[in-house]
């Protein structure tokens, strides 16, 4: 049989390989993404594809199946890791280099998702008009004496909505209730906004205190433009009565369908290293999870402080309830 000449140059050129690339479902803010994307792949090679799902992921990643593009999720706070597990549309990883890297109570047991960094869910308070000390726990944040004080974003928020599971842990649905009920009577205005909004809100003069994550403030500190205000706001770190500050994650997970599954072990794996833990940690102003990786320096002036120690996977469970009281209540309204 007589070859062609396109055949028989073919057979004697060694193609190139095809470039490795993972492609990314994530949830996180895009400037908070992109410094880790761009040192990945330059240390890498790898390219990194990224769709930007503000909501519906799980619902979405359900309804490609086994076509869906996505290899990897990135998302923030317990329960939307646990939803994209319980939808069945991830699978597990058993890696030893995430077992040394990431401490065993930020992964599924099961493998099924891994913790990258943690924040706490903290207050927010004038340095004009709340004296340090005087905000001491969340369950003080219900007390009449806070009337007409408080900020918020809205009730159904996840952050907010994690802050309730955890209340539910600690003390019951009832209590829980009763405290979201007192926390709305002591609200200055509508909830509205996001996190940074309630910083500006503050500075105004529109209220003394408010609920928000440690890692907004390191944003608007290390912008020059919104500075100014951030530093006429300081970060308390109220604790449960019964248990510490409240912590959520950001995290990974790799998709059942993953086309590249070997490029999205390796960013998995890279996520949970020094160098990405570092750049999260000097770039978002987050809590890294890897030992030994340091805070940033912004970060560690907020002080000290002590975790709360109740496991996240109970406040996941919580989310229904949680969510259930904030719309008896009608918080947002």
């Amino acid at each position: 049989m007589r070859l062609s000449l396109a055949a028989l140059v073919l057979s004697s050129v060694a193609l190139p390989a095809l470039a490795e690339e993972v492609n990314i479902y994530s949830h996180r803010q895009p400037e908070l993404i992109q410094p880790l994307i761009d040192a990945f792949t330059a240390e890498t090679g790898i390219k990194v594809n990224i769709a930007f799902v503000d909501k519906g992921m799980a619902e979405r990643l359900v309804a490609e199946g086994a076509r869906s593009p996505a290899d990897l999720i990135l998302t923030v706070d317990i329960a939307r890791l646990m939803q994209i597990v319980d939808a069945g549309v991830t699978q597990p990883v058993d890696d030893p280099v995430l077992d040394a890297n990431i401490p065993a109570e930020l992964r599924d047991k099961n493998n099924q998702w891994f913790g990258l960094t943690t924040r706490a869910r903290i207050v927010y308070a004038s340095r004009d008009r709340v004296k340090p000390g005087e905000v001491t726990t969340y369950e003080d944040l219900a007390d009449p004496k806070w009337k007409g004080k408080i900020c918020i974003r809205s009730g159904t928020n996840d952050y907010n909505i994690a802050l309730l599971g955890a209340m539910i842990v600690h003390h019951g649905e009832d209590y829980a209730k009763q405290w979201a009920e007192g926390l709305k009577a002591n609200l200055a205005k509508k909830p509205n906004g996001g996190d940074r909004d309630q910083i500006k809100a503050i500075a105004a003069g529109e209220c003394d205190i408010a609920l928000g994550n440690t890692y907004y403030m390191g944003q608007m500190l290390a912008d020059p433009e919104t500075k100014p205000t951030a530093d006429m706001v300081r970060i308390d770190f109220p604790v449960f009565e019964n248990g510490g500050s409240h912590l959520n994650v950001s995290g990974v997970a790799m998709t059942k369908s993953a086309p590249n599954k070997e490029a999205a072990l390796k960013m998995m794996e890279w996520l949970s290293s020094d160098e990405a833990q570092r750049i999260y940690a000097e770039k978002n102003h987050e809590f890294p999870v890897k030992a030994g990786v340091a805070r940033s320096a912004l970060v560690q002036s907020w002080g000290e402080f002590t975790p709360d120690t109740v496991s996240l996977t109970d406040v996941a469970a919580a989310r229904p309830a949680a969510l259930k009281i904030m719309e008896d209540i009608d918080f947002d309204n």
